[in-house]
């Protein structure tokens, strides 16, 4: 059963609590998603160490309920 887009944001947000996330349904089927997460939580960590966060919040649904994932991921800007 794939999941729905709530869901991938509420794992997200659980996990990255200051995360500002947008999820996009990318075909239109509950599987090929779109996400961009913006955290201060990124700051001064890699790309890929930004996106292993993201994939930890997932709890393993990545490859298996979640099919596909285009994931981006950024710190808020500075002010």
């Amino acid at each position: 059963m794939p999941m729905n887009a709530n869901d991938i944001q509420r794992l997200i947000e659980e996990a990255i609590p200051d995360a500002e996330v947008t999820i996009r349904d990318l075909a239109g089927d509950g599987d090929h998603y779109a996400a961009e997460v913006v955290s201060e939580a990124f700051r001064g960590k890699s790309r890929v160490a930004q996106h292993q966060m993201v994939y930890q919040a997932l709890k393993g649904n990545m490859g298996g309920e979640l099919h596909a994932l285009a994931l981006q991921t950024s710190v808020p800007p500075e002010e």
